[in-house]
């Protein structure tokens, strides 16, 4: 279904791509990322979060105070205990290595700068991918800059762009894993084994247990369709060779943990920059890709977000449907969800009441009696499905 035409207010979450988004009961939080306006790129608003009631079909925006971060796109952003961390991104004079933190849950919306106690930041970086795990946040790869001091050439975690360098700073793509510890404030980078991944940005990544995995991503002029997954109590790394068909290289695509041994692919970029409309759903355990039948296989999208919602469903939000580097890219401001597993039969009964109940007599007599609980759970799904003219802000 698509959610963009639920609800019955006019104001929309204006169209982006390269932003930020995640998931918590039944509320999707939306920031940051950047536009087309005439021929210019820009970023959008900082000190606006933007929320969407996935029952109701119903965006709201609420300002934003504290230590608002600086305009941006291409953050990693996640949850953690109510809590929405973001860290690096592309800001207006290049990447940074700065990490931010907002409750979402006390409808304050107040920004802190978290100030590191012990260890050293990541170096700058954006389009990077995390996982979270055990209260903490693991942070893998992306596109970013070093100087040449701090580039280790002995070592295979840093590859350089040759297009880009200013004196002795350099750009690169990176596969470096760091771990932040929210309640310790602190910064490590731990011991990695095995066989890790290439350098990447542009990847996706998902948490299923205690595995992270990596799928796809570019480096330099190259979009891959591997896959990788690290142990993250033992921190090895190991290649996962699909015994299925695989799903052509990508970057900008999303990676959606869907159940206790699946992932949910979306989109992305393809090998020959075409912009990509396909699902794919992989069984960790069976190291077998499926391709999914959906109803959006006219909605290309890249540089998008995936969350987890109720049911297994996976809402992607925003993205481009045209390949990015055009003038006027083509960014999307719907919400798309994706129905990854059967529905319990309370969840079907109720949604089709809800869709259905203004057009059939029998229904609309009988929503009165239904239990008070189911009661108000059908008329807040009712505004779903009530179609309405909106305006995008």
């Amino acid at each position: 279904m698509d959610a963009a035409r639920g609800g019955n207010l006019e104001l929309v979450a204006r169209e982006r791509s390269g932003h930020t988004a995640v998931a918590e009961g039944r509320l999707l939080y939306v920031w940051g990322g950047y536009a087309s306006v005439g021929d210019d790129e820009v970023f959008l608003h900082n000190d606006e979060i933007w929320t969407y009631d996935l029952e109701r079909g119903v965006w709201e925006m609420s300002k934003m105070k504290g230590d608002v971060p600086p305009p941006m796109s291409g953050s990693c952003g996640c949850s953690l205990d109510g809590h929405l961390y973001i860290f690096g991104g592309c800001i207006n004079n290049g990447q940074t290595n700065e990490i931010y933190c907002v409750n979402l849950t006390d409808g304050n919306y107040i920004w802190r700068k978290v100030t590191v106690d012990v260890g050293t930041p990541p170096s700058p970086r954006d389009k990077l991918s995390c996982w979270v795990y055990k209260d903490r946040i693991i942070y893998f790869g992306g596109y970013g800059h070093k100087l040449l001091r701090d580039i280790d050439r002995r070592t295979s975690n840093f590859i350089l762009d040759d297009a880009s360098w200013v004196e002795d700073v350099f750009w690169g793509w990176n596969n470096e894993v760091h771990i932040f510890d929210p309640k310790q404030v602190s910064w490590r980078e731990p011991q990695t084994h095995g066989s890790p991944p290439a350098p990447r940005a542009a990847h996706a990544s998902a948490t299923l247990g205690h595995k992270g995995y990596v799928c796809g991503g570019r480096v330099m002029e190259t979009r891959r369709n591997d896959l990788y997954c690290l142990d993250l109590e033992t921190w090895t790394w190991s290649e996962i060779t699909p015994v299925s068909a695989v799903p052509v290289g990508r970057s900008w695509h999303t990676l959606t943990a869907v159940s206790d041994r699946s992932l949910f692919m979306f989109g992305g970029l393809s090998v020959d920059c075409k912009p990509m409309s396909d699902g794919w759903l992989l069984d960790v355990e069976a190291k077998k890709w499926s391709e999914v039948k959906h109803p959006y296989e006219n909605k290309p999208r890249l540089w998008h977000t995936a969350c987890l919602g109720k049911d297994s469903d996976v809402i992607v939000f925003g993205g481009s449907c045209d390949y990015i580097l055009l003038v006027d890219t083509g960014h999307c401001n719907d919400a798309l969800i994706f129905q990854t597993q059967p529905y319990p039969l309370f969840r079907i009964c109720e949604d089709y009441i809800a869709e259905n109940v203004g057009t059939c007599k029998t229904l609309a007599e009988q929503l009165p009696l239904l239990p008070p609980v189911l009661q108000n759970n059908v008329r807040r799904r009712m505004t779903f499905y009530r179609p309405s003219k909106k305006k995008t802000q």
